[in-house]
């Protein structure tokens, strides 16, 4: 997400470093850059401009201008109005103090709205709350078979009735989730254009009737500026709470998440990164400033480390670790840690979570690099797994046609293993702390993600030894040549 922001920002900012001295004249140059990378983002114009004058206001200034460092206080401005852009958001629920909590979810066709009902439950159990689905959108076909298939999936109950409408089956809800014991309750509503009046007054009258605590509007982050504008006019019919963002992931622009609390009001609370139904994220708009400058986003990645441990997750990590301290550290476990590491998601997202991955040339956290790297560890035997020196040309080429890959690709996997043996003894003696600050070093030298770009296509490998055989050709022969002039 927000990669050719990113890019583009990044590029004005090392532009603006590379100066010797800023001058008012390079800093507005600079400033020029971010101002295209914005455009480029989808982000809505007004809120472009204005965000530009308000850097350019504190960067053209005297105090910039003689600072020590003046590009790296250039690249904080940008930070704080970036936060600026996108906050202040509260992630707190207003619960009801009686009585079930209602949130009425809103939104287009297609916004992937009745998935975030399924992720929204899922998120407020994880916190102690006992959910229950509402299947009040009649409109889409199998719209109420997909929100009981969803309830089904997370064992959380779903209300619906037969040859009803929306209004009536959302009263009649509260009553079923106080009988059950649900203290919260989701409303599915059906999809509807913001210029559709009779849908719209539908929604008006659910909210009068039956007085949901919260309401959100699930928007799809694809469509850009039309995200804004869907906001703006759901916003003056229902006094939005709060947006949930769905496909953020899959948004290399994400110019609406930039525009819209700036032009609605509305802030962003919860963000969509996945299909799957754990994939929803409270919205940070500091972390997601430091992700857009490349500065990553560690605070996330440990809160979601933290979530996914397991108590055997836990109890595995803490024998790794004993190991570890003994100086223990072999193949499998280096594969188990790989295994930890997919539980938490993609290896691309992952890798845009920590600082200066996101900018590395060929770091792409393809998913089959990771497959092959633990194929080529399953090729080996337990001696050979905890013995990696044992490796020989002979077993090497065994290993690679047990696992479907070249003898150099083993031979990458054992010297990679050999420079990060080492770091995970040197982390096993280290607090939480010093570990993370040993992360964010080998992030930013490429070498924490076990199988990153160890797999370069045939062609590409290819392409090199060509060149290399080239060179030594050229070497030789200037090596005749001084032979012969002596």
């Amino acid at each position: 997400m927000f990669d050719g922001l990113r890019n583009g920002i990044t590029e004005a900012m090392r532009k603006l470093s590379g100066r010797g001295r800023l001058t008012e004249a390079n800093i507005r140059d600079g400033l020029r850059e971010v101002r295209r990378a914005l455009l480029e983002a989808d982000v809505n114009l007004g809120v472009v401009n204005d965000f530009v004058a308000r850097v350019t206001e504190r960067a053209v200034g005297q105090e910039v201008l003689k600072a020590i460092n003046p590009s790296e206080q250039i690249i904080k401005f940008v930070y704080d109005e970036l936060v600026t852009l996108m906050g202040p958001v509260s992630h707190a629920i207003r619960y009801a103090s009686a009585g079930p909590t209602i949130l009425m979810l809103c939104g287009l066709q297609g916004s992937g709205k009745t998935t975030t009902c399924g992720k929204l439950a899922l998120y407020v159990r994880s916190r102690g709350r006992n959910p229950m689905l509402v299947a009040a959108d009649l409109q889409r076909p199998a719209a109420v078979e997909q929100i009981h298939v969803l309830g089904e999936q997370i064992q959380v109950p779903v209300y619906s009735e037969a040859n009803s409408n929306p209004v009536t089956v959302c009263q009649n809800s509260v009553r079923a989730a106080e009988a059950k014991g649900c203290d919260t309750i989701i409303l599915d509503t059906a999809g509807r254009l913001h210029v559709d009046e009779p849908l719209m007054k539908e929604l008006e009258l659910i909210d009068k009737r039956v007085g949901p605590h919260e309401v959100y509007l699930v928007v799809d982050a694809m469509t850009g500026q039309v995200a804004v504008e869907v906001a703006k006019a759901f916003n003056e019919a229902l006094e939005l709470d709060c947006l949930i963002m769905t496909k953020l992931d899959g948004d290399a622009r994400g110019g609406a998440a930039l525009s819209v609390k700036s032009v609605t009001g509305v802030p962003i609370r919860f963000i969509g990164v996945g299909e799957k139904l754990e994939k929803i994220e409270e919205f940070h708009p500091d972390r997601m400033a430091s992700r857009i400058l490349g500065g990553g986003d560690m605070m996330s990645l440990v809160e979601k480390v933290a979530h996914a441990q397991t108590e055997a997750d836990l109890e595995l990590a803490r024998k790794q670790q004993e190991r570890m301290a003994k100086g223990e550290f072999t193949l499998d476990d280096f594969r188990a840690s790989m295994g930890q590491m997919k539980k938490l998601g993609s290896v691309k997202d992952l890798m845009q979570h920590l600082p200066g991955m996101s900018e590395m040339p060929g770091l792409d956290g393809s998913e089959e690099e990771m497959v092959r790297l633990q194929g080529i560890i399953d090729s080996m035997t337990p001696d050979e797994r905890r013995n990696p020196d044992k490796i020989d040309m002979s077993r090497r080429r065994r290993i690679a046609t047990g696992s479907g890959t070249e003898p150099s690709d083993v031979n990458k996997l054992i010297k990679q293993f050999d420079q990060i043996k080492p770091l995970m003894k040197q982390m096993a003696s280290m607090g939480l702390r010093d570990r993370f600050k040993t992360l964010t070093g080998l992030s930013k030298m490429g070498a924490f993600m076990p199988g990153a770009n160890m797999f370069k296509s045939k062609e590409r490998s290819h392409r090199k030894s060509a060149r290399e055989r080239l060179k030594e050709r050229q070497m030789k022969k200037r090596i005749e040549k001084r032979r012969k002039k002596k």
